[in-house]
C-alpha cells in the first residue's frame, strides 16, 4: 500500500461521482480519491448526436444546485471560456448533450482527486485497521493500492436488450450506446429498424429519419408501449423528482413502489416535446419528397432475434398484445434503444459479506445511500430506482445526493440543504387538519 489512507475512495467517474468529486476538492481537510478505469471522462459517446439536448435545466450541472458559487459550474466555465455573455444572448435553457460532454470533461481536467486510466479489480477490508484495500491496475499496466476509511461505488449501467434476444451473441446487436460508432454500417442496409420509444429511441429514429433519402433506406420504429408518449414536466408533477419526495417514496411499501414506478414512467422515460414537434414536423414534410417508407408501430412487444437464415439481417418475431397477434419482420438491421441494467461490479466480490442485498440480488440502500451493515461505510451513486424512486437517477437531485453523501463521508454538513424544495405536502402534517384513522396493512 502506499499514500496515507484516504478518507473515502470513489470508483467510476461518471456525470454523479464528477459531481461528488467537483464538491470535495475545495475541503481541504477531506482526503478523497477518485478511480475511472477509461482513460478520459466521456458521457455516453455513442449518443452524442448534433442538436440533441439534455432533459434537464443547465442549473442541473455537477455543483450549482449544491453550491452555486463554486468554481465547477457551467457559468464558471463559460466564463472562462469566454463565452458567458454569447450564452446569455442565445437563452439556452437546456444544454446540448455535446456541450454538457464538454463541460464535464473541462471540469474533470481542473481536479487533482480524479486519476483516469484506473482500473479496480478488487477490494477487501482489513478488520484490524477497519481500512478498506482498493487493488487494481492502470491503462499502462502498472498495479496500483490504496487504502480508505469509506468506499463510494458509481460506475454505470451495461446496455439492456429485451428477454427476445437470449441466446444472440449480443456483441453482433447495436445498442443506441453504440449508434454513432455504427450509424454507417447501419445506413449500408435497405432497411433499419428502432426498437424502444424513449428519448433515445426517438432521438435515433430522428437522426436515421433525415437521412433515409439520402441512403435510401426504409425505417420502422417499433415500441411495446401503448403510445410514443412525451415526457410529462407539468411544475407539480416534477416535485415528484424532489427531496421530500424521495424521503416519502423510501418509506413505502414494495409494492405501491413498484405501482408508482410504472404510473410515472412518463416521467422518467418520455420523449420531451421539441423533438416531437420536430419528428411530425419531419415526418409531415416528407410526404411530398418520395421518400423511403417509414413506419411507427406501437404495442409491439418483441418476442425473439436471430439471424436471417441467409446470414443477412435479422428475424424479429412481436407480440401485438391488444389483438394477441404476433408478427414477423425482417430487417437488415437494428437498433435497441432498450435502455440499461445495472451489473453488480466485480471487483466488490472481496466485500459482499459487508454489504446488505435486497431479495433479488440487488443492493439494498439505506435512506442515504449506504449498502454496508452499518451504514457508514460503502455508498452507492446511480442505483435505488427501486428504493428512493425518481430521485435517483435524475441529474438535477445528484447535487442534493451528493450534499447529503459528503456529510456522511465526512461527518459534517458542508453543503446545507434546503428544508422545503416542494409545495406538496406527500404525507399529511399534524398541523394540516387532517388527523390519521389507521393505517392498512399493504402487501398481505
Amino acid at each position: 500500500m502506499h499514500e496515507m489512507p484516504y478518507d473515502f475512495i470513489a470508483i467510476g467517474a461518471g456525470p454523479c461521482n464528477l459531481g461528488l468529486a467537483c464538491l470535495t476538492a475545495p475541503l481541504r481537510d477531506v482526503r478523497s480519491l477518485f478511480l475511472e478505469r477509461k482513460a478520459a471522462f466521456s458521457w455516453h459517446p455513442g449518443m452524442l448526436l448534433d442538436g440533441t439536448t439534455l432533459q434537464n435545466p443547465f442549473l442541473a450541472d455537477l455543483v450549482s444546485m449544491a453550491d452555486p458559487t463554486s468554481p465547477f459550474s457551467y457559468l464558471n466555465y463559460c466564463k472562462l471560456q469566454g463565452r458567458l455573455y454569447n450564452y446569455y444572448i442565445r437563452e439556452n435553457w437546456y444544454l446540448d448533450r455535446q456541450e454538457f460532454d464538454r463541460y464535464c470533461r473541462w471540469a474533470a481536467a481542473r481536479l487533482e482527486n480524479l486519476r483516469c486510466g484506473h482500473e479496480v479489480s478488487n477490494i477487501g477490508h482489513d478488520a484490524a485497521s477497519g481500512l478498506y484495500q482498493v487493488v487494481g491496475r492502470t491503462a499502462e499496466g502498472e498495479s496500483f493500492a490504496y487504502l480508505a476509511r469509506k468506499l463510494v461505488i458509481g460506475i454505470g449501467g451495461v446496455p439492456r436488450f429485451p428477454d427476445g434476444c437470449a441466446g444472440q451473441d449480443l456483441s453482433q446487436l447495436v445498442h443506441s450506446s453504440q449508434y454513432l460508432a455504427e450509424r454507417a454500417r447501419l445506413q449500408a442496409g435497405r432497411s433499419i429498424t428502432v426498437i424502444g420509444s424513449g428519448q433515445s429511441g426517438a432521438e435515433v429514429y430522428h437522426d436515421l429519419l433525415q437521412a433515409s433519402k439520402q441512403h435510401g433506406y426504409s425505417l420502422n420504429w417499433v415500441t411495446r408501449a401503448p403510445r410514443f408518449f412525451q415526457m410529462e414536466d407539468a411544475k407539480l408533477t416534477l416535485e415528484l423528482i424532489t427531496p421530500e419526495y424521495g424521503d416519502y417514496f423510501y418509506d413505502l411499501h414494495p409494492t405501491v413502489k413498484a405501482e408508482a414506478l410504472d404510473d410515472q414512467r412518463s416521467i422518467y422515460n418520455g420523449i420531451n416535446q421539441s423533438l416531437i414537434q420536430r419528428l411530425y414536423a419531419l415526418l409531415d414534410e416528407r410526404r411530398h419528397r418520395n421518400a423511403p417508407a417509414t413506419r411507427l408501430l406501437s404495442c409491439m412487444a418483441l418476442e425473439s432475434c436471430r439471424r436471417a437464415q441467409d446470414g443477412r439481417g435479422w428475424e424479429l418475431d412481436f407480440r401485438h398484445a391488444p389483438l394477441a397477434r404476433r408478427y414477423r419482420h425482417r430487417t437488415d438491421a437494428v437498433v435497441f434503444a432498450t435502455g440499461y441494467r445495472y451489473q453488480v461490479p466485480l471487483f466488490v466480490n472481496g466485500i459482499r459479506d459487508r454489504i446488505r442485498w435486497d431479495q433479488h440480488g440487488r443492493y439494498a440502500p439505506s435512506r442515504r445511500w449506504a449498502v454496508d451493515h452499518q451504514n457508514c461505510e460503502i455508498f452507492v451513486q446511480n442505483v435505488g430506482l427501486q428504493s428512493h424512486g425518481l430521485t435517483n437517477p435524475d441529474l438535477g437531485l445528484a447535487c442534493h445526493r451528493n450534499s447529503r453523501l459528503l456529510a456522511e463521508l465526512t461527518g459534517h454538513d458542508y453543503y446545507p440543504s434546503e428544508t422545503r424544495t416542494a409545495f406538496q405536502d406527500f404525507v399529511p402534517t399534524e398541523d394540516s387538519g387532517f388527523v390519521a384513522l389507521g393505517r392498512e396493512v399493504v402487501g398481505s
